[in-house]
């Protein structure tokens, strides 16, 4: 009776992990769940269009003190990140980078705010294209290249929000409280 008991105590786990939808199982299926989650779907954390929506030009400039980053930075970062990556996966040239990571961040303007939301939503939505669209091969190849996108994106979105919960314009029932 104590084994019988021990197994279903240890199993917990597994049935409150269990929900409707069912993980992918090819590479594919992986790299679009691991970039639809970091742009437009509600998973494990807040998706970056969640992040940014609803603030102002002024809110998105905000910098919890001198030597951070605002929203509008981190999302200009995501951004300009997310389009070279995707620019390399196409075989487009880039423009030459030399080597400042500061001026990714630091190139943003209110003025921008608006098209900067749109920008970075296209991107992420090219981005979903050009992986769904790829051959097995291509996929294969550059694999690392597009996780790593989307760690890094999740990493600048948990900033994000940590920027808005500091300013306080972060609505916890948007999904992290």
């Amino acid at each position: 009776m104590k084994k019988l008991a021990l197994v279903l105590l240890l199993s917990v786990p597994l049935f409150a992990q269990t929900n409707d939808k069912k993980p992918p199982t090819t590479l594919r299926g992986v790299l679009l769940e691991q970039l639809r989650t970091t742009h437009d779907q509600e998973d494990w954390f807040v998706p970056v269009s969640i992040a940014v929506d609803g603030l102002t030009a002024q809110q998105a400039m905000w910098s919890p003190s001198k030597g951070n980053h605002s929203v509008g930075q981190l999302a200009y970062h995501i951004c300009y990140w997310d389009q070279r990556a995707l620019n390399d996966f196409k075989g487009v040239k880039n423009e030459k980078f030399d080597g400042n990571n500061n001026e990714t961040f630091d190139n943003f303007t209110a003025a921008q705010w608006d098209d900067l939301v749109k920008k970075l939503n296209q991107v992420l939505a090219d981005w979903d294209k050009a992986v769904n669209d790829a051959d097995d091969a291509k996929l294969a190849a550059n694999a690392s290249l597009i996780a790593h996108v989307g760690a890094h994106n999740a990493y600048h979105v948990g900033q994000i929000l940590y920027v808005r919960k500091l300013q306080g314009v972060w609505n916890p029932d948007k999904g992290v409280k």
